[in-house]
């Protein structure tokens, strides 16, 4: 069934209690309410810097929203761009354009004007809705977008060229429009992380929606009395659906408008967060702040934090020794996925396989999986191949792009792009993107294993092995190191602490830079390859032969 339904269970069920909170911390830390006063603020309408919602009032919103699109002529099967910061009205915008038969179609907060364009022209969408933080680049294209007929914004100071959601919304019927969806009704287009290249637009059904909230469901097993923790932008799978577990269960879930390791800490003890899903950086900032006595854990109250789990990209396994030393009564589990499998859990270590940290696990709920070589045929044990996945969650397609869609959908099979090799427990360990590996004299360097190696240097904050262009060998290894703050370290250090790994894959050039990443954790290596190849970088070249 399509997971509307559930939303309407819920409100049925559960009306009266709260279904999403937002935090804003940088409200409070401005000075219109401190974090002491919202210990103490019961009732979030006090509260400037906290709103929240019920599940009555998410099902309404939904309602209000689908019947205020089918007002303005749209029909099933239009799409509807949503263009907004992680924010309350985020999912009943959502699920409002589910409802009414439409294609959800979420855009990345990052995008530039000319994407914007690029990404709402390509799923053809027909409306779009957008934020405050969006009017300068939607005005610098909304002339451009001829396909659009409405579009709708979000917050006050409505700008001319587009109607105001909040004004027009209220006067919509708080009922479920008579529109029938079924699973294998079209449900939303999700556009890939375009880290090669401009993103492509990836078509999910509603069958694929609801398997993504089981899938999670079933890894983690939230219950009503758990509160789940959303930090990650909302616009992406990994965030949206791991809080499709909190939809099944009717529980809790906690918006957070912010990053920073004391925001976190606070918002799990004051709202009484039980499960928390973090970026390797965000993990990498919470130790450290504690590490330096930034944050003193005895102050909060965390013993009902059960989980913390990770995703989006590799682990590395000394991150997690870390965290336990840290939080001994942490169950600690990993999901892999990408947008086309419609996000995490088409592969999934699970908390009772903590001894294979590193891993990303095996099949996940409903999930199969298989390492090819590039001729499409599984690879022995212990070898290196592509990784495949098969489920109800792969994608229909890459929308308006056959040759792109051929290239990796194998009958039911989705070629992930990413490397892979199972040990003889049969847990797959991620090698690298396949587009990622450098070819360095006649070896194949996988930069995941280069960089989970210094992940262990401790004066590395973080940490990003691209290849640059060599004319001997081919491609080199340059390690671009981010390290942490008032630390200083030499490039001799680094290459010091590189000596235990085998001559060929340890780097030979030393980088001291930022690792840009994207908002969902990871890597941008596009950007450092088109920022470091062929360029003049000071750098150290190591001498040493292969």
């Amino acid at each position: 069934m399509p997971i509307t339904e559930y939303l309407q269970r819920n409100a049925s069920l559960y009306g009266d209690e709260t279904a999403l909170v937002e935090i804003n911390p940088q409200v409070m830390e401005h000075g219109r309410v401190t974090w002491k006063e919202y210990s103490l603020i019961e009732a979030s309408r006090q509260n400037p810097g906290r709103a929240d919602m019920t599940w009555s009032d998410f099902d309404r919103r939904a309602n209000r929203f689908a019947n205020l699109l089918l007002s303005r002529g749209v029909i099933k099967g239009d799409k509807v761009g949503i263009l907004l910061m992680n924010c309350l009205e985020w999912l009943p915008i959502y699920f409002g354009a589910l409802k009414a038969g439409a294609l959800a179609v979420p855009l990345n907060y990052r995008y530039t004007a000319d994407e914007i364009k690029y990404c709402v022209g390509l799923a053809e969408c027909s409306v779009l809705i957008f934020g405050p933080e969006f009017i300068g680049r939607v005005e610098e294209v909304c002339d451009q977008m001829p396909r659009v007929r409405e579009m709708f914004y979000v917050g006050d100071n409505c700008p001319t060229f587009a109607d105001s959601y909040d004004y027009y919304v209220k006067f919509m019927r708080s009922m479920a429009p008579d529109v029938t969806i079924s699973d294998d009704d079209y449900a939303a287009i999700y556009f890939s992380s375009g880290t090669t290249g401009f993103p492509k637009a990836i078509l999910h059904k509603h069958r694929s929606l609801m398997h993504s909230a089981k899938v999670e469901q079933a890894h983690h097993s939230q219950s009503r009395d758990d509160v789940f923790l959303c930090i990650p932008p909302l616009y992406h799978t990994g965030a949206k659906m791991h809080w499709f577990g909190s939809l099944i269960s009717g529980s809790r879930a906690v918006i957070l408008k912010g990053v920073k390791p004391e925001w976190i800490i606070r918002t799990v003890s004051q709202e009484h967060c039980s499960i928390v899903w973090l970026l390797v950086p965000w993990a990498q900032d919470i130790l450290d702040a504690i590490d330096r006595g930034e944050i003193k854990l005895d102050k909060y109250e965390l013993s009902q934090w059960r989980l913390m789990h990770i995703g989006a990209q590799p682990v590395p396994p000394s991150l997690i020794k870390r965290w336990k030393a840290v939080f001994p009564h942490h169950e600690y589990d990993t999901n892999y996925g990408l947008s086309e499998s419609i996000g995490p859990g088409c592969v999934h270590l699970g908390v009772e396989n903590i001894h294979k940290v590193g891993a990303i696990g095996k099949a996940g709920y409903g999930w199969e999986t298989k390492i090819v070589n590039p001729d499409g045929n599984e690879v022995e044990r212990g070898e290196v191949g592509e990784l495949a996945v098969k489920g109800p969650g792969v994608m229909t397609c890459y929308y308006n792009d056959r040759k792109s869609t051929d290239e990796v959908l194998k009958g039911d099979w989705l070629l992930t792009g990413d490397m892979a090799q199972e040990d003889e427990d049969g847990f797959i360990y991620l090698v690298d993107r396949a587009k990622d590996v450098i070819i360095s004299g006649g070896e194949n360097l996988y930069p995941v294993q280069i960089e989970d190696y210094l992940r262990q240097f401790d004066k590395i904050n973080d940490i990003a092995v691209i290849g640059l262009p060599d004319n001997r060998l081919g491609e080199i290894a340059a390690a671009i190191s981010q390290l942490k703050s008032d630390v200083s370290c030499s490039e001799e250090e680094i290459m010091d602490f590189c000596k235990d790994l085998p001559r060929y894959k340890r780097p030979r050039k030393i980088i001291f830079a930022d690792v840009p990443r994207n908002p969902t954790g990871k890597i941008e290596k596009p950007v450092l390859r088109k920022r470091y190849c062929g360029t003049s970088v000071v750098a150290h070249q190591n001498e040493i032969d292969k």
